[in-house]
């Protein structure tokens, strides 16, 4: 918000009453709000907390499209940021608006920064974040590629497929872990084997909810069917937690085809030449009869 005429003048008089706060807003909708000031602050209908021990390093701007840099840091607190939550990835890519505020007169504020969560490190009981301006998205390569497979993220706008359809998941408690990697369940006879490999499992309750991980391995073994994940979810995960498992795609054509009835959203070009086409050039031997000269 653009700095109003009254706290221009609260500035410019030499003897201000101004802290710092911040409000982060994780990716699974959970909001909070933090200031440096001693007591806490209310505004934007957030309660903005005194007791984090949350403090920010000075603010690296530039121009052009140059990113914008500043750390937070702050201590671990049980009732605000924990290390369970940083461990479990729930504030990557949280968003984070960061005010100076006229803590006699929370009207009277300013938007300094605003970006997202990046690399978060740990020790003694604290945390530092790092956190990126809205320019670091600019630094992401955008375009199409001209590629056999699709590049389209199953049930993504691109793809267009309803993955809410009954075909397409399964939503059910886990009946054992093994390893923090393979996860066990009934047979699921409705779906055959390998039917949600390279998909995904999204945890609906317990320690690990909110948190993802794509599949690696969908088998049936001893009346059981396993599923594999390529990494350890980053909470504990135990048996009678509910989880679902969505379908997985190997992005080819036929699999569009025939196990997602899709073809028409394929945003792939199967048709596309391999690389040794590239290199094939005219014969020049007088028979082609694949017979054998002597």
């Amino acid at each position: 918000m653009a700095l109003s005429p009254e706290f221009a003048a609260h500035l410019a008089s030499g003897l201000t009453t101004v802290a710092r706060a911040w409000s982060v807003s994780r990716t699974d909708g959970a909001k909070f709000g933090f200031t440096d000031h001693d007591v806490d602050l209310a505004f934007d209908g957030l309660t903005f907390r005194a007791d984090t021990g949350l403090s920010a390093m000075a603010l690296e701007q530039g121009t052009g499209l140059s990113v914008d840099n500043t750390e937070a840091m702050g201590a671990l607190c049980a009732d605000a940021i924990t290390e369970a939550d940083i461990a479990a990835g729930r504030y990557d890519n949280a968003e984070v608006v960061a005010w100076l505020v006229n803590w006699a007169d929370v009207a009277q504020r300013e938007i300094q920064f605003r970006g997202t969560i990046g690399e978060i490190r740990r020790s003694g009981g604290a945390f530092q974040a790092e956190l990126r301006g809205l320019s670091e998205a600019l630094n992401r390569p955008n375009g199409r590629v001209f590629q056999k497979p699709c590049t389209a993220v199953l049930g993504d706008s691109s793809c267009g497929l309803d993955l809410a359809d009954p075909g397409y998941f399964h939503a059910g408690a886990v009946v054992a872990v093994e390893g923090k990697t393979t996860l066990i369940f009934d047979l699921l006879e409705e779906f055959s084997p390998d039917w949600f490999l390279r998909g995904r499992v999204m945890v609906q309750s317990g320690t690990a909810q909110g948190l993802s991980s794509p599949i690696k391995r969908d088998h049936v073994k001893d009346g059981q069917r396993r599923i594999e994940l390529w990494e350890p979810l980053r909470a504990d995960l135990v048996a009678g937690d509910l989880v679902r498992l969505e379908a997985g795609c190997d992005k080819r054509f036929d699999t569009c085809r025939k196990k997602f009835h899709n073809v028409l959203n394929f945003q792939g070009f199967p048709d596309l030449p391999e690389d040794d086409w590239q290199m094939a050039t005219p014969s020049r031997v007088s028979a082609t009869d694949s017979g054998s000269r002597r």
